[in-house]
């Protein structure tokens, strides 16, 4: 078989890019990989002083509930206790039925009063769980469209509670993506289960002409004293307006950053390696000969699918880049795809750990999510490290990920909204590539197995007693 490209730099069949610096000799070995250190062992990280309300801001059909998922999702993530409160479950709980868009008319005296008396206990719901609970961030997912509604909202939770309080204000008059996600998401919702297509979508482009007439968007002159920001056209354009403080502005930083352009990401680790055969972890070992023989055929699967615009993306060590040495498309090495530190246990089976340092062997066993390897990383630290690649993930197009078991994991678990808990334990198995579509609020995952036998290296999660 022809070989199509190569990892010679010169080659005008493939560019190859160094992120986040061009690694001109050997890629580093673990010893090099820099940690982001945390101040307590088997503790979580805490952000945030003051509990915050995300207060979303817009008409209907303009990815309001969208933006709030995928937000939840990311602070979720990166360790900030995050809930969405949305205002049209309580509106149906409230009601027996819905009927029609008359529901939403501004004259209709008596569904207003119902919809502003759940208004009031969603918001009530919101603040007593930030007050009573771990909570840090509460989402509160409505239409939130007229001044009197947003100070409303202002003397609650800001001056009653002394919460901090941002609005989210998704404007859009682009009428494709308003169809769009009428189409996909609204008329086949829980509202229009009784209805056809054709006279749902009719009844919802009627409910959103309702909230029309009293819409107000938010206005940095008349509002000058709220915090908030306004996407256009799903990132086109963002305006900011007095954010404050750290947690405000990492949100600002990841909505300026996604997109709904649809495409598809690819997961891989590596083929198998020498150190896989001898059950050893870390390390910058070659592939195995299974291992070379997946590289091959994932090298032909990639390109007999024609992907556009394919990105690949793989770490620094030899067993990410030898898997992808046929793949015709750019390619680029990201320090931060570098598998966990093991630190002191780097290059050591299982069972020398357990017999060399018992306890921190059962400590991992006890919080794996949070516990750092002596001279190493820990999944939280791990998470961290990855953040810039999921904000570059989330502006990309299609992209194969060429990477290791334990990032992995945390890639998998931003994308299918997995807790730390669950995080460490996620199956990520070898030779197996994990194709991922995003979808109206989440994401559909497709596991493609190969062919091709392959160490297993998943400990499943052990049961530990704690007294």
């Amino acid at each position: 078989m022809q070989r199509v490209c190569d990892l010679n730099r010169n080659s005008p069949k493939l560019r190859v890019k160094m992120c986040p610096e061009v690694n001109r000799h050997a890629p580093p070995s673990s010893d090099t990989v820099q940690t982001k250190p945390f101040p307590i062992r088997g503790e979580r990280a805490n952000y945030v002083n003051i509990p915050h309300v995300i207060a979303m801001v817009g008409l209907p059909a303009r990815g309001k509930t969208y933006i709030s998922k995928k937000l939840s999702r990311y602070l979720n993530w990166i360790g900030i206790t995050t809930r969405v409160f949305n205002l049209g479950e309580y509106r149906r709980h409230a009601t027996s039925a819905y009927k029609s868009h008359e529901f939403f008319r501004p004259d209709n005296e008596e569904a207003m009063a119902i919809r502003i008396q759940c208004a009031f206990e969603a918001l009530n719901d919101v603040c007593t769980w930030l007050e009573n609970s771990s909570g840090e961030v509460a989402v509160f997912d409505a239409t939130n469209s007229t001044t009197d509604r947003r100070e409303m909202i202002k003397n609650i939770v800001v001056d009653k509670m002394g919460f901090k309080l941002f609005f989210v204000e998704s404007v859009c008059d682009d009428p494709n993506i308003i169809e769009q996600n009428i189409m996909e998401v609204k008329v086949s919702g829980p509202d229009y289960n009784n209805m056809n297509k054709e006279e749902a979508l009719e009844d919802f482009l009627l409910r959103i002409k309702h909230y029309q007439e009293q819409y107000e968007p938010l206005d940095e002159f008349r509002e000058r004293n709220l915090s908030f920001m306004k996407i256009y056209n799903t990132g086109e354009k963002v305006l900011v307006h007095k954010h404050e403080g750290h947690i405000q502005s990492r949100i600002v930083y990841y909505l300026m950053n996604i997109h709904i352009t649809p495409r598809t990401i690819y997961l891989t680790r590596h083929g198998e390696s020498i150190m896989n055969l001898k059950g050893r972890i870390g390390g910058d070992p070659e592939l195995s000969l299974r291992g070379l023989q997946f590289a091959k055929s994932l090298a032909n699967y990639i390109t007999s699918q024609n992907i556009p615009s394919l990105r690949v993306w793989t770490s620094w060590l030899k067993r990410t880049i030898q898997t992808v040495t046929d793949i015709p498309a750019p390619q680029e090495r990201w320090k931060a795809l570098n598998e966990i530190d093991a630190g002191i246990c780097e290059e050591m089976t299982y069972e020398e750990i357990s017999e060399r340092f018992p306890d921190d062997f059962k400590a991992r066993d006890e919080a794996k999510f949070t516990y750092r390897y002596p001279r190493g990383e820990s999944y939280e630290d791990l998470v961290a490290r990855l953040e810039p690649v999921i904000m570059e993930l989330e502006r990309q197009e299609n992209v194969l990920v060429v990477s290791h078991q334990a990032v992995l994991r945390c890639l998998l678990a931003y994308f299918l909204d997995k807790t730390a808990d669950q995080l460490p334990y996620l199956e990520v198995p070898l030779h197996t590539l994990i194709k991922l579509t995003p979808v109206a609020y989440g994401c559909k995952m497709e596991l493609i197995r190969f062919p091709i036998d392959a160490v297993d290296t998943h400990r499943p999660q052990p049961k530990v007693n704690f007294l």
